[in-house]
């Protein structure tokens, strides 16, 4: 029998040449990772199972869930051709179970013909704990006066410690902090094109298991009509800006279409960097309490929010929201750091030119940007008042400035507040 068996091998690698063998000879058993990877689960909570078999491919994955004497399954997928990666995602709803143990099996199955055709199988169990409580929010807070475009900030406790917790406006989640007395802080942003009636700020709050606590706070929003503006797209501005871009933008020396691509396609990657660069946040509070820094002796040249329409030889080409505050003083005039915090950035970015960021702690940074020169090192610790460039006409400037922009959690938001020491006092720390 043990020979006829191992003719009927021989034969059908000879049959299939080389992927005949592979199947005879795969003795490598299927990858299977689980996440997410906390030991209590929800009944909503979704799980993604990834598989992988590099050899053969996959031919079968199986989920079962065992509670007691119940047994669930709540996966049996096959696969009909060879699949060498497999993405599978499941929840515990349909199970049924109630609150404590259970246990997950799961296997995976490849298309080798080892062990006399049945392949290679890998078996994996886990142990979870069902909690079907969600956590308690308690907001502690007073007083949630936000402007539109402008920063609010709130504070509260949680009965259990949570995987994630922060604040909710539309789509946008804001993370919120543990401070050292064991409530959370956090900031979150009233989007200056967002309706007022639209605006419903909510502390949202998951827990290991991802049970989701929400709780609602009294807020007042207070709207603002944002300024108008046309500007002039000139051909000595495009053949004295645009060049900067060659190296970007490869595929046209068409100055007009590469000042299109930069104030669209390169503003949307800028935007997405600084949501990235937001997580690099410190989880403490950085800056001295005090209000920021403006530079020094400067007038303003365009302001936050303002809606720009943008005209080429008498024709509108595009439309843009100026999301910072420009400030002119002196040509190449030093730039001071406008709080305590740390280098988080320093050099070319898109639209902003030559741009230092700083981190403030708690997801508040502080944008530099069309600097001539830059003074400070990524990493470096900085000083409120601390030189940390000069001001020029990087990226889009069209004159020597200054573009300092607030963002909190990579979400630029009008400056303007946090040089006043009263609003800080008011709407930031006393939430602290």
């Amino acid at each position: 029998m043990k020979r006829l068996v191992f003719g009927v091998f021989l034969i059908l690698a000879l049959a299939g040449g080389a992927a005949g063998y592979l199947l005879l000879t795969d003795r490598g058993k299927p990858e299977i990772a689980l996440s997410p990877e906390s030991d209590v689960a929800a009944p909503k909570r979704e799980f993604t199972l990834t598989l992988r078999d590099a050899s053969s491919g996959l031919k079968s994955a199986k989920v079962v869930v065992t509670q007691a004497d119940k047994q669930i399954t709540l996966l049996d997928t096959t696969y009909a051709n060879p699949v060498r990666d497999a993405v599978e995602k499941f929840t515990l709803e349909p199970a049924g179970l109630r609150d404590g143990p259970f246990t997950l099996a799961i296997t995976a199955t490849d298309r080798s013909i080892a062990n006399f055709g049945a392949g290679n199988t890998t078996s994996v169990t886990r142990q979870y704990t069902l909690d079907t409580t969600p956590p308690r929010v308690d907001v502690t807070s007073l007083a949630h006066n936000v402007r539109q475009g402008g920063v609010g900030a709130v504070s509260f406790s949680v009965s259990e410690a949570p995987e994630s917790a922060g604040v909710v406006v539309g789509d946008d989640f804001y993370p919120a902090y543990k401070l050292e007395n064991g409530k959370y802080f956090g900031f979150y942003v009233f989007p200056y094109n967002m309706d007022p009636k639209n605006f419903v700020p909510k502390v949202k709050v998951t827990d290991k298991a991802g049970n989701i606590g929400v709780a609602s706070f009294r807020y007042q929003a207070i709207p603002r009509k944002f300024r108008q503006d046309k500007l002039n797209i000139s051909d000595n501005f495009l053949d004295s800006k645009m060049p900067q871009y060659y190296d970007i933008i490869t595929d046209t020396r068409d100055n007009l279409q590469i000042y299109l691509k930069v104030n669209n396609d390169i503003r949307r990657q800028n935007s997405v960097f600084l949501k990235e660069l937001a997580k690099k946040s410190a989880p403490t509070m950085l800056w001295d309490k005090k209000a920021f820094l403006r530079l020094p002796n400067a007038a303003p040249r365009a302001g936050f929010g303002d809606h720009r329409t943008y005209m080429y030889q008498n024709r509108e080409i595009d439309q843009q929201t100026h999301m910072g505050v420009d400030l002119a003083s002196l040509e190449g005039a030093p730039v001071p750091a406008a709080n305590t915090g740390k280098v988080v950035f320093a050099g070319f970015l898109g639209i902003y030119g030559e741009t230092v960021i700083i981190d403030h702690g708690l997801g508040l940074q502080t944008l530099y940007a069309h600097l001539r020169q830059i003074d400070v090192k990524v990493g470096q610790d900085i000083k409120k008042g601390e030189v940390l460039g000069k001001t020029g006409v990087s990226g889009l400037a069209a004159g020597d400035h200054l573009h300092f922009g607030v963002l909190v959690d990579g979400q630029e938001t009008s400056p303007i507040e946090w040089w006043d020491q009263h609003w800080i006092d008011d709407n930031i720390l006393s939430k602290l």
